[in-house]
């Protein structure tokens, strides 16, 4: 890159100078100073740049430097030397073209020349004035005499010159070329021994090229209108959850408190006051024990819903039951992690961390826990407590399992690392190339998964194609806040900041050599904007094709078919 200035900045490519052309069949176009290697960036489209042109007034000043593959932005007194230069001016305003010339060479007494160098070539090529000899009537002083002529037989043939001039009265009187006849023939016998082929232009419809995608009303059932509304909450909805039989919903806020409401009525039953921001909420995934798991704050507290029959509540009680923990040694890792204690305000245990605490996932009475930088896994029946044995490089954002293997899932900022729980190893890398991932969730066959990132781009993994996106979706403008998938039937989505949910069509086939097929189906509008935040979270009915949708309007919507 040619940088104009007097502050130059180091390359961070360190690869010298090799032309980028060597690395375009590659991921990555050199290494920088520590060795590691620089991927290639997504470039932006020409109307993304030109919106971004549109918003941003110093885009003008801005380069792109493929050598480091940054974006520059060019300083003023950068710019000022480069309207100078376009003007043919010098580069600094201070430099003066028109200085005194200095004579620095003495030439008294010099007996050889300055410079030795070599005649240039130009000095051997006929200059454009010699052409005139070539002319029907030259000057007088370019026709040879006789005498001339006659000479010019005693030379040897590479010495002769290869044309004299000749005079002649008009252009009329100028006789035809000698070798016309000869030439002409030589070019009519190589056209036609030359192979000759017909080529056949192809008329192809732009038409044709569309992939062919089923009818929309071929795809039904799938949610398109706004069919309930619960209200309650007093603040930006944050979480929403879904009970195994799809009868209660389960909702955290901002304002501190967790509702649970009746689906079809919109009627809530059960409204907890926490008293901290509520990350997120998860029911547990068994049917005949109807519990509900909360994350808020440093702590998470599993509550008893009332939702199960007599004997189900017989049984609840006695599982939430924590008898008092007795004095550990410090070097007891379990009870430096986490502490467990009996919740009577809100009817439940709680699960005191020692660290921030974001997301929770419920799977058979297993509580998954996401500290800063580590992930906990807490067993409700033997009250036990154990961190995962796997070192992850950045914050974890989202985790998720298997839905019938021992595999998790820990999608950090920028990818997606897949663990087997039994052989306690690493067995594949998701790579989304996006800014920041935010959300993930995993396909019920288990071989596919959909990643949401804070750059509006949708990302569907075929795990068993590739650890790069089968299928990348520009659909929403903003952050995307939450995407999921439906148990039962072929329909996925993923809500944005921008007050959307995009509900697709996602049908995965037994057959391996066939594509997933994805066909975007419906744009879900109605939540209005809150201090920028649009749609928080979004979660399908178990059983029904329904959308809940969670907005920082304090509403929780139900979309219907």
């Amino acid at each position: 890159m040619f940088l104009v200035g007097q502050n130059q900045v180091a390359p961070r490519n360190t690869i010298g100078n090799v032309p980028l052309e060597w690395y375009k069949d590659e991921e990555h176009i050199g290494y920088d100073l520590a060795g590691k290697k620089i991927k290639i960036k997504e470039r932006q489209s020409k109307l993304d740049s030109f919106l971004a042109s549109a918003d941003d007034s110093k885009n003008w000043r801005k380069i792109y430097d493929d050598y480091n593959e940054e974006e520059v932005e060019l300083t003023k007194e950068e710019t000022k030397l480069i309207r100078r230069l376009l003007k043919g001016k010098a580069p600094h305003a201070d430099f003066d073209p028109y200085a005194p010339y200095a004579d620095w060479f003495a030439w008294d007494g010099a007996k050889h020349p300055v410079s030795n160098a070599p005649e240039p070539k130009r000095r051997f090529i006929p200059s454009k004035w010699e052409s005139h000899e070539e002319s029907y009537n030259p000057s007088p002083e370019y026709v040879p005499t006789q005498e001339e002529i006659n000479s010019y037989q005693l030379m040897f043939e590479e010495d002769r010159p290869k044309f004299i001039p000749k005079l002649h009265t008009s252009l009329r009187s100028v006789p035809a070329y000698e070798k016309a006849v000869q030439e002409t023939f030589d070019r009519c016998l190589d056209l036609y021994l030359c192979p000759r082929v017909q080529k056949k232009r192809i008329n192809i419809d732009p038409e044709s090229l569309k992939p062919k995608l089923p009818s929309r009303k071929d795809l039904k059932p799938y949610p398109t209108i706004c069919y309930l509304e619960y209200k309650g909450h007093k603040g930006p909805v944050t979480t929403i959850s879904t009970e195994s039989t799809g009868q209660w919903i389960a909702s955290g806020s901002k304002d501190g408190t967790v509702r649970i409401w009746e689906v079809e009525t919109g009627r809530c039953l059960q409204v907890w006051d926490i008293g901290e921001t509520i990350e997120e909420v998860a029911w547990n995934p068994l049917t005949e024990l109807p519990l509900l798991a909360v994350a808020a704050g440093q702590d998470v507290f599993i509550l008893n819903t009332g939702c199960g029959s007599h004997e189900q509540q017989k049984t609840i009680e006695e599982l939430l039951h924590v008898q008092p923990q007795k004095a550990t040694d410090e070097a007891d890792t379990n009870a430096s992690i986490v502490n467990w204690v009996q919740d009577d305000r809100h009817g439940g245990i709680r699960l005191k961390h020692f660290k921030y605490t974001r997301y929770i996932f419920l799977l058979f009475l297993n509580l998954v826990v996401r500290e800063s930088r580590s992930v906990l896994i807490h067993q409700l029946s033997k009250r036990l407590t154990q961190r995962i044995p796997f070192k992850t490089k950045g914050i974890p954002v989202s985790t998720a399992f298997h839905p019938t293997r021992s595999i998790f899932f820990t999608a950090t900022k920028k990818d997606v690392c897949v663990y087997d729980l039994l052989k306690q190893k690493l067995i594949k890398k998701l790579e989304a190339g996006v800014r920041e991932i935010s959300s993930i969730a995993i396909h019920p066959g288990g071989d596919n998964a959909i990643i949401g990132s804070k750059d509006g781009k949708l990302c569907w993994f075929d795990m068993d194609l590739s650890s790069r996106p089968y299928r990348v979706l520009r659909c929403h403008p903003k952050d995307i806040t939450g995407v999921a998938y439906h148990r039962s039937y072929p329909l996925f989505a993923s809500c944005s900041d921008d007050c959307t949910a995009y509900v697709f069509h996602g049908m995965v086939y037994s057959d391996l050599n066939q594509n997933p097929l994805i066909v975007p189906l419906e744009i879900l509008r109605g939540h209005s904007s809150a201090d920028g935040r649009g749609v928080l979270d979004c979660k399908f009915h178990p059983r029904q094709p329904w959308l809940f949708t969670a907005g920082a309007d304090s509403l929780i919507k139900l979309y219907c078919h």
